[in-house]
């Protein structure tokens, strides 16, 4: 082949790889026995993006090299830019040339709701409007916040209670779901977290489940109590509106070592859930991408099994 016939074959070939389309290493069959979609939670690529070796701006191009077809955004990579149009606009602009639905955005740093302290949390609660409406101009379903700051286990539950169902009122004109990720604390805990779910009566309210995150306390980084995971996952999917399929560390069958993901992905299936499941892999062992890859293959892997 010459130069110039190789050039050419090679642009045709680039060409044809930038229009691939999310999970082009199934076929039509096996993508459509799925009975989730695979979005990719951004903290999974935490390390680049605070290493400034990639912006949040490249998340969708990101996300559509590993085969997802969901954005699951964190405050934390764009948070001066919540009231910014022109910004937000071009996340907008970015998912849509790359085939990606901007699913959520993980709230942080914005104040506890379940705060002992009054003043605090209206402060915290006021704090996330501006995602609410960031949300909704990026065409997300839901913001995830968090239910910490609190000391007593029974007021903690009345304080949770009134910010849910403050921010869901808010968030009703918007179409947005406020939702709840087991993420420390008394939030960890399933009982505590059916608790506040069972009196809150919004439609537009619900829970995030993490396969991994339910370890209640820490000290030094090291968990000293930890919630049945198996438990947590059976008491937050009947209030599920999003899943994150939290991995860590894999055998070398490509399983996770800490949660049987076929065992949780049945549960996930047994409630009706066909939405979004997203990958956030928080592991040392690999690189980033290879943790995605990896969680990616699992996930499809379970999910072939229980089609």
């Amino acid at each position: 082949m010459k130069r110039r016939q190789f050039l050419i074959k090679s642009a045709q070939t680039s060409a044809a790889i930038s229009l691939i389309s999310p999970y082009s290493f199934l076929d039509s069959t096996e993508k459509n026995d799925l009975f989730f979609k695979i979005s990719l939670a951004q903290w999974s690529l935490h390390n680049a993006l605070f290493a400034k070796e990639m912006d949040n701006l490249d998340f969708a191009a990101k996300s559509r090299q590993f085969g997802c077809e969901g954005l699951e955004y964190v405050n934390a990579f764009f948070k001066d830019k919540a009231k910014d149009k022109a910004y937000l606009a071009e996340m907008n602009n970015r998912a849509k040339n790359e085939g990606q639905q901007n699913v959520l955005i993980m709230i942080d740093g914005e104040g506890n709701l379940a705060d002992a302290e009054t003043q605090k949390r209206l402060v915290g609660i006021e704090n996330h409007h501006k995602w609410i409406d960031a949300a909704h101009y990026l065409g997300c379903h839901a913001i995830r916040v968090n239910l910490g700051g609190g000391v007593d286990r029974d007021e903690a539950v009345k304080a949770s209670v009134d910010s849910l169902t403050k921010l869901s009122d808010y968030a009703k004109g918007s179409n947005i779901n406020i939702l709840v990720e087991n993420h420390g604390g008394f939030s960890s805990d399933g009982a505590w977290m059916t608790k506040v779910f069972s009196q809150v009566h919004n439609s537009n309210c619900g829970t995030l489940p993490d396969f991994g995150n339910f370890c209640i306390t820490r000290k030094n980084d090291e968990c000293t109590e930890m919630y049945d995971r198996y438990k947590g996952m059976a008491e937050l999917l009947p209030f599920a509106k999003a899943v994150s399929a939290k991995s860590n560390d894999f055998n070398a069958d490509g399983d996770e070592i800490h949660t049987d993901f076929y065992k949780v992905m049945k549960m996930v299936k047994d409630v009706g859930y066909k939405g979004y499941v997203g990958i956030e892999y928080e592991g040392k062992k690999e690189s980033e991408e290879k943790g995605i890859e990896l969680t990616r293959d699992l996930l499809i892997k379970v999910g072939k099994k229980l089609s």
